[in-house]
């Protein structure tokens, strides 16, 4: 039976039409109706569908009957196509033999496609190129089949073109995947061994892992064992996904489903696992598992004090479908209560923080996105410090190292020199390049993970009008000049605007930083003071000017004394003012740390 199963995984950039795609096979092979036809349908959340990129990896099983008359089982497992789901994109990978490799015939070959391609190629899979959206006005196939056909090495006219809109030539996709990706292999006598490439949370059936079984077989009233987390446990429903869950009770050698597992937590469950049987388990698990690790760390804090219960349930759902965000309580003296979040990347935290704000209607402020640093320090202890308020102090510090990432970037040759300056401000340096296509370019740097997470990528497409596109992967830690750089508005700092930064950009991001809070901080009636410090002295400082009432408005003439004893008496109320006044900080001021970009 097994030679009849082809398990396979679309690879492609953001929005080059991979769900697209997948809709148009899932018509096709009549795995749904057309009474239930809906525009990406293995994107089930919203914030995919608008963002045109896939977050949560899916699987789904097609039973398409091929030329030569053969029914076949057709398993599609859908990856994320963002870097910062890369881990789970190889957890996926490792669970096929087969890659649909899919190149937008308007963009051409972009930095994500070239990561996954190489992932997939690592693997051992077999590629089948197809270009996309060859019905676009501004679709140049034929340049794209020579780009793909230098990169891969194989002949031009035989990559198939297809418009997965129209579902142009989508049957000659299914055909080259019966052809040309191998059966799996494996043993369904052999003792169970199961890869987990996904799971999400179900209130009903607790944890639900996606596996790929490579070894033995799986029934409903096996006792099974994950081999990371030495959990065990008997399933509640063994089935397949078509697009919904279908219980079938058993899962053999080489077939793709679904375990509903009955754990509480997602965490329990980890993507990478090996699952096996407690009876007869494997002694060595599959390779490849890794514990995902935050890069990316932020305060998220309520605007109403109320709201603080209803962010920790929201936190805990969210937690519940999404093992990669972590979280612990924080108190802030400016934004009081809130949460210390890790996520992957910056998309990772952007997606949560919509959907936060959508799915449990709350407001929210989210402070500056900071890295975390290796503080070692003078008693030969190393410390992991996420949070700038953290820091020990100067004179306990021996070193502070900071990540660094290895970056890549395609872009058409003409803003080579742009894209230099960009990344040499930020303190990167360059590390090779190679031409992957006649007028395109693929620009390789090293550069402080701090440096890419706060506008990188932003000004990296204003300066080539969209055409770049960047992949990253972490590096590793040096030891460099960080200090922390405190705000001080009326000699009170202000942990929430604290950043760790390099020494040589403390001075300027201060006085940026000053600059921009003396237009945010509304005026009181009193002066109020805001200071930059860094290295333990004040590095810039500016008064927003207190608002003033005229007293001396009704003293027409008269004796100079009076004038004084009136101004004499405002200063002293004034003053008496300041020692009760509280500044209100806005958020507009907390995220102005995100956009000290080169204004």
């Amino acid at each position: 039976m097994s030679q009849h199963i082809r398990n396979f995984c679309i690879i492609a950039h953001i929005d080059h039409g991979k769900s697209t795609l997948a809709d148009r096979m899932l018509h096709l092979t009549g795995t749904v109706p057309d009474r239930d036809k809906t525009e990406q349908l293995l994107d089930s959340m919203d914030l995919e569908r608008e963002k045109g990129v896939t977050i949560k990896a899916s699987a789904v099983r097609m039973e398409y009957t091929a030329s030569d008359g053969k029914v076949y089982e057709l398993n599609l497992i859908d990856t994320p196509g963002h870097v910062d789901f890369g881990y789970e994109v190889n957890r996926a990978l490792a669970a096929c033999e087969g890659a649909l490799l899919i190149v937008d015939a308007t963009q051409g070959i972009e930095a994500q496609t070239l990561a996954n391609l190489y992932l997939a190629l690592d693997a051992g899979l077999e590629i089948i190129p197809v270009i996309n959206k060859i019905d676009l006005v501004s679709a140049r196939p034929d340049e794209v089949a020579d780009e793909i056909a230098s990169l891969l090495g194989v002949d031009a006219k035989g990559i198939i073109r297809v418009s997965a809109k129209d579902g142009t030539n989508i049957d000659q996709v299914l055909e080259q995947i019966v052809r040309q990706v191998p059966a799996p292999t494996g043993d369904k006598t052999k003792p169970l061994t199961a890869l987990i490439f996904d799971s999400h949370y179900d209130s009903y059936k607790g944890v639900v892992a996606y596996v790929r079984v490579v070894e033995g077989r799986i029934t409903a009233t096996d006792t099974l064992r994950l081999m990371q987390t030495r959990a065990e446990l008997k399933p509640i429903e063994v089935g397949v996904f078509s697009p919904v869950m279908k219980p079938t009770g058993i899962l053999e050698a080489g077939e793709v489903g679904y375990i509903a597992t009955g754990l509480k937590t997602v965490s329990e469950c980890h993507v990478g696992d090996t699952i096996t049987t407690a009876v007869d388990p494997v002694l060595e698990p599959l390779p490849g598992y890794r514990k995902v690790k935050p890069m990316v760390f932020a305060g998220i804090y309520p605007v109403e004090g109320d709201d603080y219960s209803n962010l920790k349930d929201a936190l805990e759902k969210l937690q519940l479908n999404d093992a990669s965000l972590v979280y612990e309580p924080e108190k802030s003296q400016a934004l009081n209560f809130g949460f210390r979040c890790g996520f992957l990347g910056l998309f990772h935290m952007e997606i949560i923080q919509e959907r936060l704000e959508r799915e449990y209607d709350l407001d929210i402020v989210v402070t500056a996105p900071s890295v975390e640093f290796e503080v070692l320090m003078r008693d030969g202890e190393t410390r992991l410090i996420d949070s700038p308020a953290k820091l020990p102090d100067e004179g306990e510090i021996a070193e502070i190292r900071e990540p660094w990432m290895n970056i890549q970037i395609i872009t058409p040759t003409e803003y080579y020199g742009t894209i230099m300056d960009l990344v040499t401000k930020r303190r990167g340096s360059f590390s090779s390049q190679d031409y992957p296509a006649p007028k395109r370019v693929q620009l390789s740097f090293q550069i402080p993970l701090a440096e890419l997470i706060v506008d990188f990528f932003d000004e990296l497409k204003s300066r080539t009008r969209g055409y770049a596109s960047l992949d990253y992967q972490v590096s590793d830690y040096r030891s460099e000049q960080m200090v922390k750089l405190e705000i001080l508005v009326d000699d009170s700092s202000v942990d929430a605007l604290a950043s760790i930064v390099h020494k040589a950009d403390a001075y300027h991001k201060g006085q940026r930083l000053v600059t921009k809070l003396k237009e945010l901080i509304p005026r009181q009636l009193y002066d109020v003071s805001i200071q930059a410090s860094a290295d333990g002295r004040v590095i810039s400082s500016a008064k927003v000017k207190q608002l003033r009432k005229d007293v001396l408005a009704k003293c027409y003439g008269g004796d100079i004394t009076r004038k004084k004893k009136l101004l004499e008496k405002q200063k002293r109320g004034k003053k008496r003012m300041k020692m009760v006044g509280n500044v209100e900080i806005p958020q507009e001021a907390f995220m102005a740390v995100l956009r000290l970009g080169d204004d």
